[in-house]
């Protein structure tokens, strides 16, 4: 008698559907409502929302890491993950065990299966589920597709933190900013304290229009942080802000000094990550969007003065075309999807030409795993 092989979380996850983004969207709070009901949760003392086009995961990482450092037990859910699923889903900054997450999905699967939740809104009650085992003092909910009908605004929150909004997931969020700027405003709604980071002039008379006393945070003077990108100076304010706007309101007692200290230090995985393949320089980030691409080139010419060869895969159902001219100044050799259908192998090709060259890739989180899976796979013991 053979012993069945057991099944990886991604093959739990798969039942229900591609897990890509946009693409397993699901608009409303009515299955996740639902399928929390078979689960017993605690409501933390602290529970904050992020919610913008982009910028989201790099600002939940830098909060998480300032509060943790005021000696809070810190629960932190961003999406898409890299790698591993558990990426996604982080207790005090590590990733939550296999087991765990197994023992979640165990219980929760046949449920999600019957209501027909989504892959995000069960990876939502599996952290939620997770976090409410663990007695954590701070739960930080990364929003996935807008905020309005997304699940992590499915239940209430004390904060909530609008990072730069721009033109992404037209699809299911409209058309033009002021659409797009009103689905993700809703983040603000039920909360105690909103904070906003520098926004463009008609997203911020949409969003003061929503809720009049929304914070606005101030850039501060960052010397030097380890997460990479001038764009990441803005991030890290919007998290020093909230940090400040928390410890004024009496819901954490913190020194900030170390919670400054842990922002600088904090590293954000997927966003301008260095690589060494050989003598090659390889610069990763998962830039999916022309808002993101354009916050990433004032910080090109200070990371090379110029690359052997720009890649940039997106995902099939998407396009970065427009931005291509913005990347011109930056090098000779744009190399995209419509000529390579492999980002590893058309990455493996420009290498090839030049051995101890500067490369930066970028397109989606997708891309970057596939960089980052071959490399692991290839890299000498």
């Amino acid at each position: 008698m053979t012993t069945a092989k057991p099944r990886s979380i991604e093959q739990w996850l798969a039942e229900l559907g591609a897990p890509s983004a946009d693409r397993d969207y699901k608009p409303g709070h009515e299955r996740l409502l639902q399928l929390l009901t078979h689960i017993k949760l605690c409501r933390p003392k602290l529970r904050i929302r992020v919610a913008g086009t982009n910028g989201k995961g790099s600002t939940s990482f830098f909060l998480a890491a300032a509060l943790q450092s005021c000696g809070l037990k810190v629960g932190l859910y961003t999406s898409p993950h890299i790698l591993e699923f558990n990426e996604r889903i982080r207790i005090n900054g590590t990733p939550v065990a296999n087991s765990a997450i197994e023992q979640s999905l165990t219980h929760l699967m046949p449920h999600a299966l019957s209501i027909g939740t989504s892959y995000f809104e069960t990876a939502t009650a599996v952290a939620l589920d997770q976090f409410s085992r663990a007695k954590v003092d701070v739960e930080i909910l990364e929003a996935g597709v807008g905020a309005r009908l997304d699940a992590t605004t499915a239940v209430a929150a004390d904060m909530a933190l609008i990072t730069p909004i721009g033109l992404d997931h037209q699809n299911w969020l409209g058309d033009t900013l002021k659409e797009i700027t009103e689905e993700k405003a809703y983040a603000i709604s039920g909360c105690d304290l909103s904070i906003s980071a520098p926004q463009k002039a008609e997203v911020t008379e949409q969003l003061t229009a929503f809720y009049a006393d929304l914070q606005f945070c101030e850039l501060s003077s960052w010397p030097e942080l380890v997460a990479l990108g001038e764009h990441q100076k803005t991030n890290a304010s919007l998290a020093y802000t909230a940090i400040r706007a928390l410890l004024e309101h009496g819901f954490i007692s913190c020194d900030l000094a170390k919670a400054w200290a842990a922002i600088s230090n904090c590293q954000i995985p997927g966003r301008l990550q260095k690589i060494t393949i050989g003598s090659a320089t390889i610069w990763l980030d998962a830039a999916h969007n022309r808002h993101a691409v354009e916050a990433l080139i004032p910080s090109l010419h200070k990371i090379s003065e110029r690359f052997d060869a720009i890649l940039v895969f997106t995902r099939e159902d998407r396009s970065l075309d427009e931005c291509l001219p913005l990347l011109a100044p930056f090098t000779s050799n744009v190399v995209t999807r419509s000529e390579h259908s492999d980002p590893v192998e058309a990455l493996k090709k420009q290498i090839a030409i030049s051995p101890q060259g500067s490369f930066l890739v970028l397109g989606s989180f997708i891309t970057v795993a596939e960089i980052l899976r071959d490399q692991q796979q290839n890299q000498p013991l």
